[in-house]
């Protein structure tokens, strides 16, 4: 559901510019995130993951609806940020972004890293939220997902460690994640985006509140909203396998030909599912 005025609220707030140029700063919940509004219609908020920026999404073509794609905090363009990483306080700055746009309701994609936090959006304020689309993420506190983390988890997870061993080697391993990036302007995008040991320690953020979120995520409650889970070769269907037992309304995709970052490995599936019906 769109509020009476929405349009000149998001032009208010995009000075009328719908992703012809630059993104705007958008200030929520104590922080500020950058973020690219375009096109217009139904309104989708997309939520990149780790170690993406917003333009993981760039290349989805969503006509009749207003995409609406921000740099999540601490990280690529929005406002620096030291704490604030546990998915509490992430769908707080979502729904102060939803907010300042003057959206009453939209639909929620999130992929890898922000699922959580999409999750635990939804279970909260069912009522803002249209649809959940999550992807390729899992969900810590529910079974049913990896049965030995991947071993990244833990190393991101260490205070400070992991910010400081890699700070000037964030091409190597950053591009070891990246690695089915074919768009070498874009992969050097997202390494720059979390390039020097501020940018590197705020995406380690999800990691270090990874125990503290699944804590949230158990006390969450059932998922009321309509749901699709969509799996691509590295996550498969382990998320929609934790998703059952507690959503009411739940549908499952399984991409073939398609790799962890799915809005770069199948944008045309991604788009047909993205795009209302």
């Amino acid at each position: 559901m769109i509020r009476s005025g929405l349009i000149s609220k998001i032009d208010q707030v995009t000075n009328g510019n719908r992703g012809e140029g630059p993104a705007v700063r958008v200030a929520t919940n104590g922080t500020e995130l950058e973020t690219t509004v375009r096109g217009s219609g139904p309104p989708i908020v997309l939520l990149h993951g780790w170690p993406h920026t917003r333009r993981v999404w760039e290349t989805l073509d969503l006509p009749g609806r207003t995409v609406i794609a921000p740099d999540l905090r601490g990280l690529g363009d929005s406002a620096p940020a030291d704490d604030g990483f546990d998915v509490a306080t992430l769908a707080e700055d979502v729904l102060g972004l939803l907010d300042a746009l003057g959206l009453d309701r939209a639909e929620i994609a999130a992929i890898d890293a922000s699922v959580p936090t999409a999750f635990l959006l939804a279970a909260r304020h069912p009522e803002r939220v249209t649809r959940l689309v999550l992807m390729e993420g899992t969900l810590p506190g529910l079974p049913g997902g990896f049965e030995t983390p991947p071993w990244w988890f833990g190393f991101h997870a260490v205070p400070s460690l992991p910010s400081t061993v890699l700070a000037g080697r964030e091409e190597e391993y950053l591009g070891w994640f990246l690695r089915s990036v074919t768009d070498p302007l874009l992969k050097e995008a997202f390494v720059r985006a979390y390039s020097g040991q501020e940018r590197l320690d705020a995406g380690f953020g999800f990691y270090r509140e990874m125990a503290h979120n699944a804590e949230l995520i158990r006390a969450a409650g059932r998922l009321r909203v309509p749901t699709l889970a969509i799996g691509g070769n590295v996550v498969g269907e382990r998320l929609h396998r934790q998703l059952k037992p507690v959503t009411d309304n739940l549908l499952g995709e399984l991409l073939d030909n398609c790799g962890h970052i799915v809005p770069l490995d199948r944008p045309d599936a991604l788009s047909a599912l993205l795009n209302p019906h």
